[in-house]
């Protein structure tokens, strides 16, 4: 009705004893209504004041706590072939077990004695070193008899100069003592001949000491040809000795040239052997490397060279291994923003995927089925899906991890910060801010020191 006219109908009229009027406009209805919203507005108010946990959430899988026990591939060193497996996919295996077996493929390796071909090889060479090394003590020995030799025929040739050139001073003075003889037999003869002419000699006493006088310069003459031959014997004596030096100075270089020769062709033959031996211990682990085996317990995921016969180039994966001992932990990632608010030691509540669980994000402490952790380490540069990756281990005062989780599984993650008013975190829901700066007590005491 419009309502136009000044006669109220509802006023005139009572719809009061209508059974709808009686059902819609029942005052019993609007006291148990109003009892219900005014209970319902004060626990909505009651529940503004309570607690709320500031949180991040993140999504990640869990992984290992070190690399090593991370599931890994086994690469061969060596190009080859596969000749014969030794396992299955999913048996356990311990370190050191043998996984496959592999074959050459390089021509050069084909020889089945290689290696102890290569050894007689070795060994042949080193008697080749043993010898030059006899070669080259025989050439010093050699050299040494030579100095010895030459010191004597050194000595042995100033001896003969030693005794030349004291026969010369002999003859010098053997040829003093002619003259002297000769001046004696003259000043005899003269004086003989002059008393010859007075009368007082004879003709035969003068030709007596004309007799001597010339066996005197004989002798002169004689003597005179000894002092030159003992000079020319000091002068052969010298050069016995340059003869002797330059000859045995001869000899020794030579016997030095040959020894520095053989010294060489030893040297050069230790090199060989050298060479040879490494060689010989490359084919030895080269031979070795033919079985592929187990770096470490745990178990066989994947073949990913499979078949026999297939051929592959060295650092090709061959196989996956899990290892059997391993310290679970999860991987997840934030966003930028969110960065600064993870430090180590964070708490972080975890779900992992497949394990039932009710949670309440902010009130972690009523959550069911998610297990406690612990921030070890925060990754300094940006991973490729453009956030920052986080690695979180078990709480040791906390419920253990569940044993079924394996490694790859998915996992989520609430990394818990402040504690709020449910109506502060509405509102910044509501205005899309970020969580509060927040800082562990430890760190916040630290920075108020300094």
């Amino acid at each position: 009705m419009l309502n136009i006219s000044n006669n109220k109908l509802n006023k005139s009229v009572s719809i009061l004893g209508y059974k709808a009027s009686q059902k819609v406009f029942g005052k019993e209805h609007y006291k148990y209504f109003n009892r219900f919203l005014l209970a319902f507005t004060i626990i909505i108010f009651i529940i503004l004041f309570l607690p709320w946990t500031q949180n991040i959430n993140g999504n990640g899988f869990v992984t290992t706590l070190t690399p090593d026990q991370r599931p890994q591939t086994i690469q061969s060193p060596i190009p080859g072939r596969i000749e014969e497996w030794y396992v299955r996919e999913g048996d356990f295996v311990k370190k050191g077990d043998t996984i496959l077996r592999i074959s050459e493929v390089k021509n050069e390796y084909f020889d089945p004695d290689l290696v102890a071909r290569t050894g007689k090889q070795i060994k042949a060479k080193s008697m080749s070193v043993t010898s030059y090394e006899e070669k080259v003590k025989a050439l010093a020995n050699q050299a040494d008899a030579l100095l010895q030799e030459r010191a004597l025929k050194l000595e042995q040739a100033n001896n003969k100069l030693l005794q030349s050139r004291l026969k010369v001073k002999s003859d010098s003075i053997d040829l003093e003592a002619a003259k002297t003889n000769i001046s004696i037999a003259e000043r005899q003869f003269n004086r003989i001949q002059q008393l010859e002419d007075e009368g007082l000699k004879s003709l035969t006493d003068v030709e007596e000491k004309r007799l001597k006088l010339q066996e005197t310069q004989a002798k002169l003459i004689s003597q005179e040809n000894k002092l030159l031959a003992s000079k020319n014997d000091v002068i052969n004596a010298q050069i016995e000795m340059n003869r002797i030096q330059a000859e045995y100075a001869e000899k020794i270089s030579k016997s030095q040239s040959d020894r520095f020769t053989a010294q060489s062709g030893q040297y050069d033959a230790e090199a060989q052997v050298t060479k040879l031996e490494n060689e010989y211990t490359n084919y030895e682990i080269r031979n070795d490397l033919y079985y592929i085996k187990a770096p470490q317990n745990g178990f066989i995921n994947k073949a990913i060279q499979s078949g026999i016969g297939e051929t592959f180039k060295e650092g090709d994966q061959l196989v996956g291994i899990m290892p059997s001992d391993y310290d679970m932990a999860v991987e997840t990632f934030v966003k930028p923003i969110d960065l600064p608010l993870i430090h180590l030691d964070e708490d972080v509540r975890i779900q992992f995927d497949g394990w039932p669980a009710i949670i309440f994000s902010g009130w972690p402490n009523v959550s069911y089925g998610t297990y406690a952790g612990k921030v070890v380490a925060i990754e300094t540069f940006i991973s490729p899906n453009g956030k920052y990756r986080v690695l979180i281990s078990p709480d040791p005062k906390e419920h253990p991890w569940p044993d079924g989780v394996r490694v790859g599984s998915g996992a989520t993650t609430i990394a818990l910060l402040e504690d709020v008013p449910i109506w502060f975190e509405l509102w910044r829901q509501l205005n899309g801010f970020p969580p509060n700066y927040y800082q562990p007590e430890d760190k916040a005491t630290t920075s108020k020191k300094k």
